[in-house]
């Protein structure tokens, strides 16, 4: 957890200001906060960070992925294509704006692949939410161009991939709106946060006024202003805000650091056979914040994950059976087993979801195993690491060999 490892005297500092003024609201209040503006000042760094023109910070990233993709116009009744290889926050913001979530095949970028979307795509097709996964990025030049041939709105969730970057461009800056998340798993955290960011005033406006009940924040005086738009609760409070700030001043070390250990991960372990490792479309951008092992086949993952176990190793993921991030285990959503009834309910879904056929994805995700990164290793503990990795995937090896 980078941001959360760096934690320290830089927050205490930011969230000592928010609690001099009494101020945790992030509007209004102007003569009491003295100055205090600690979510304008998150966007701007954010901003800054990014080199995109508008940022907007809200209070988690499941609503700042819901919200990128209301101010770009998708809604009630859209087809919008999603990986089945994400957080489950991704499919339900698009679900939960009335829209109906159509599963396509993802490949070894970990992200959805052009090929996959081209084969979902009808003339029903809205959009896409494409989620850059795991700190990499998709396959951008083969999904814009479907994006650009078929004029589909395209919505980016990046919440696992604050800091990457595809040939110069940040993720978050390819479609109308992209999104990230500062929870407390993160590059940077908030404790709970989240931003959007566009390249678009209009959309900006859009989403400045849908995150805060439709205020269209102009003038002084809050009671007064205008609502141009409905909108609901997405604010971010000045605490969270606060904390945000500090980390996001932190990523540009923590991205350095962390790529030079997954660089000395990937070099030693790139030795062992039966370890290759998920595609980087773009390796400069990498924000190595996840090292991302493809195993030989299913069964040879699932044997060095018995293996690590054994051995005490700890910090990785096994997607292929984990609860929130892979389809597989989202009876749920296969079941539309929700609270109150949602517009696809009600519309009608054509895809059917308990008999998808994604063998690619199924494929994909069964090798994988990701380790995230930490800036405070040692190198020691580096070479420690993929010593252990490595003596896993041979003694699975071994097993499978008796």
């Amino acid at each position: 957890m980078p941001g959360t490892e760096l934690f320290g005297a830089e927050e205490r500092k930011e969230i000592n200001d928010v609690l001099e003024t009494g101020i945790l609201f992030r509007y209004g209040h102007d003569q009491q906060r003295r100055g205090i503006w600690k979510a304008r000042e998150f966007e701007e760094e954010v901003k800054k960070f990014t080199s995109a023109k508008y940022a907007h910070t809200v209070s988690n990233g499941s609503a700042a992925i819901a919200i990128a993709m209301a101010a770009s116009g998708i809604g009630a009744g859209d087809e919008v294509i999603v990986p089945p290889f994400t957080y489950i926050a991704s499919v339900e913001a698009v679900l939960f704006i009335g829209a109906i979530p159509i599963f396509a095949e993802i490949d070894e970028t970990l992200c959805l692949s052009a090929e996959g979307i081209k084969k979902v795509l009808t003339p029903k097709t809205k959009g896409i939410c494409l989620v850059h996964m795991c700190g990499g990025t998709a396959d951008m030049d083969g999904i814009m161009e479907l994006v650009k041939e078929h004029n589909l709105t395209l919505v980016e969730d990046a919440g696992q991939a604050f800091g990457a970057s595809y040939k110069g461009t940040s993720v978050g800056l390819f479609g109308t709106a992209g999104s990230f998340s500062f929870d407390f798993f993160k590059i940077a955290t908030a404790g709970e946060g989240g931003a959007i960011i566009t390249n678009s005033e209009e959309t900006y406006k859009k989403i400045d006024s849908y995150s805060d009940h439709g205020h269209d924040h102009v003038g002084t005086n809050r009671g007064m202003e205008q609502h141009p738009v409905l909108g609901f609760n997405y604010r971010i409070s000045e605490l969270h805000a606060a904390v945000g700030l500090a980390q996001t001043r932190k990523v540009p070390h923590i991205r350095e650091v962390n790529r030079k250990y997954k660089k000395m991960l990937t070099d030693i372990l790139s030795k062992t056979e039966g370890i290759s490792f998920a595609t980087l479309t773009d390796p400069a951008g990498d924000s190595a914040t996840f090292l991302n092992l493809l195993l030989p086949d299913t069964e040879a993952a699932q044997r060095t994950v018995d293996e690590l176990n054994k051995a005490g190793v700890g910090g990785f993921n096994y997607w292929y059976s984990n609860m929130y991030h892979f389809i597989n285990q989202w009876d749920h959503v296969k079941n539309m087993a929700t609270v109150s009834k949602l517009p696809a309910e009600v519309l009608g879904i054509p895809q059917d979801y308990n008999d998808l056929q994604l063998p690619k994805s199924q494929e994909v995700i069964g090798r994988l195993i990701s380790f995230g990164v930490r800036c405070t290793w040692t190198e020691e503990e580096v070479k420690s690491l993929a010593n252990n990795i490595s003596n896993a995937v041979k003694a699975a090896s071994a097993v499978a060999a008796i």
